[in-house]
């Protein structure tokens, strides 16, 4: 699967709410070369009454020629590019997107290009103060297949449809089934678009002093407790028993290609927004969990497959862990550039999008 941006973190962009943070600052691939200089020297036409100097026939000089000197480099700024702009997996300007990073007080995304090319088809998104409650936020990491269109979609409207369905369940346990809905909401307005392909998720709701932690697919969030890796999702994987057994009853079949279980010989992945061809056996309805956010909740990490077929749950911890606790000034975002690189060094050919988000603000 690879990799792209809707990120609302959201990246750095802003969607409609003040506090929506869009999804990313956006390198482009390469900076256009300067305008190439005529390598011919320039003569200069001297006036034709100066006795003093030497002449030729064409009334050039022939002593003064000017050489042109190379330009000064330029140092062309990062743009910080609104998603809102770009329509769709489709557009152009995607394509040039190599790097997607945002660096924040209490987290940082950093999103980069598979070594496969193409377009970059993962998104992600943050929203910060909600309900302009400064411990309420809602953080989320797409990953695409089949394009870049599923994920930012969802980027754009799963937190939307989420909050719509927590703000009408205020009785205990309402929150994971408002979840629920609120993906099952987004696939059904997504399918309504004709857009091909499908994307995973993973999202974290910080809500009343509890962590919601949700996903869809093989997107993956690790929360550091005290230095210990503990997975608070399940990858959804059709060679897992429960998801192949789920898929046959319905009718349908999984099988292994070169090695990889897929459903209907096609998708690696059980469960996904979008894949409107797939969808009687590839659903939408993630898996959640809940927890009480407290001092040894150190930090959270969402995660694409690009990272987790490449390192584990707790190698990761081990290596933002002395980034962002014991120290004056947490640096999350060097953490999610290390683990990007660290998962490509050992051979990840995936687009790869990390994020980590430090919990201690969030305690109550």
């Amino acid at each position: 699967m690879s990799f792209a941006v809707a990120a609302a973190s959201s990246s750095q962009m802003f969607t409609p709410s003040s506090n929506r943070l869009s999804p990313i600052f956006c390198k482009p691939a390469t900076s256009p070369p300067p305008l190439s200089l005529s390598p011919l020297p320039l003569a200069i036409k001297k006036p034709l009454n100066n006795k003093d100097e030497d002449v030729g026939e064409d009334g050039l000089s022939k002593v003064m020629v000017l050489k042109r000197k190379r330009p000064a480099r330029i140092d062309i700024p990062v743009l910080n590019m609104s998603l809102d702009n770009i329509k769709t997996n489709e557009d152009k300007d995607v394509d040039i997107l190599s790097e997607m990073e945002v660096e924040e007080e209490g987290y940082s995304v950093y999103c980069k290009r598979g070594k496969r090319g193409g377009v970059t088809e993962d998104r992600y998104s943050v929203i910060l103060d909600l309900q302009r409650d400064s411990k309420q936020a809602f953080f989320g990491v797409y990953d695409g297949h089949g394009g870049a269109g599923a994920a930012e979609f969802v980027a754009k409207n799963l937190d939307r449809n989420i909050m719509n369905k927590v703000a009408t369940r205020t009785q205990e346990g309402g929150i994971e089934e408002a979840v629920k809905e609120g993906y099952l909401s987004t696939d059904v307005e997504f399918l309504k678009e004709n857009i091909r392909g499908g994307t995973c998720c993973v999202t974290a709701l910080v809500h009343e002093g509890n962590l919601v932690v949700s996903n869809a697919g093989d997107c993956r969030a690790v929360m550091s407790r005290q230095g210990v890796a503990k997975a608070l999702t399940v990858d959804h994987r059709p060679s897992q028993k429960d998801e192949r057994n789920r898929i046959e009853n319905l009718g349908g079949y999984v099988d292994c290609c070169h090695g990889v279980w897929r459903v209907h010989g096609s998708l690696a992945v059980s469960r996904a927004i979008g894949d409107g061809h797939l969808k009687e056996w590839v659903i939408a309805e993630p898996t959640t969990e809940v927890l009480r956010i407290t001092e040894e909740c150190e930090f959270l990490i969402l995660a694409s497959d690009g990272l987790w077929d490449k390192v584990s749950n707790q190698e990761a911890v081990d290596v933002v862990h002395p980034l962002c606790l014991g120290i004056d000034k947490p640096e999350p975002f060097s953490a999610c550039k290390k683990l990007v690189d660290l998962s490509q060094s050992r051979g990840s050919s995936d687009d790869i999008s990390v994020m980590v988000i430090l919990l201690s603000r969030f305690i109550q």
